[in-house]
């Protein structure tokens, strides 16, 4: 377990342009935290470090997914049962991609043990970043 303490915005791109650096594909990585957290913003970053500073990333929250050159970027937040995740690729993806999911509890079941889990929370002013490798 490795723990960031984000005190600004900048500092939590920052922290999630390095962190992407160390992905490789296929790898998943499940954004845990409360609404505002960050979680759309950390993907954002992370995206735009690996395929380039002017990708465009909208939040998936209406769409469930956006892909990006092996990067899937998943929103579950509006997935109600575990059998639509096959439907929207998420099984593939979790095989053959980089996969940020946010909102991952409901796909649970199906994440590899190699997941590395990412928890954000308030701390004073600014974030802190959890991070869990198995």
């Amino acid at each position: 377990m490795t723990e960031f303490i984000s005190n600004n915005i900048d500092e939590t791109r920052q922290w999630a342009a390095d962190f992407a650096k160390t992905l490789q594909t296929p790898c998943v990585v499940a954004l845990h935290g409360n609404l505002g957290m960050g979680k759309s913003e950390i993907a954002r970053k992370i995206i735009q470090t690996l395929r380039g500073e002017n990708t465009v990333v909208p939040s998936p929250t209406f769409t469930i997914v956006q892909n990006y050159d092996g990067i899937s970027h998943f929103d579950l937040y509006r997935i109600e049962d575990a059998s639509e995740l096959t439907e929207i690729g998420l099984e593939h993806a979790l095989q053959n991609d980089i996969t940020l999911i946010e909102w991952p509890e409901i796909a649970q079941n199906i994440l590899p043990d190699n997941t590395i889990n990412v928890f954000i929370s308030e701390y004073n002013d600014g974030r802190r970043i959890v991070i869990e490798e198995c």
